[in-house]
């Protein structure tokens, strides 16, 4: 049940991040993987700025949105074409 509930918000955190982003994006399924990836890398930098993990599902899926923007931004630098 906890991965689903992961792949739930890597989801919905991919869908959002796509919106904010502009652009296309990386299909659903890469959506999915960059949401989760960015859920692990919000909830890191999160927790390393000293805040708690609490909050419920809103919190969860603002985090996984910061992670998932900044994992794409980081994307885009490393696979911008010339």
């Amino acid at each position: 049940m906890f991965i689903l509930w992961w792949i739930i918000v890597g989801l919905i955190a991919g869908f959002i991040t796509g919106k904010l982003m502009k652009g296309s994006g990386f299909g659903p399924i890469m959506d999915i993987v960059v949401g989760i990836v960015g859920a692990v890398a919000g909830g890191f930098i999160m927790r390393t700025l000293g805040y708690a993990d609490q909050g419920g599902l809103i919190y969860t899926i603002f985090v996984a949105v910061i992670g998932a923007v900044i994992l794409t931004f980081l994307l885009r630098l490393i696979t911008r074409k010339s």
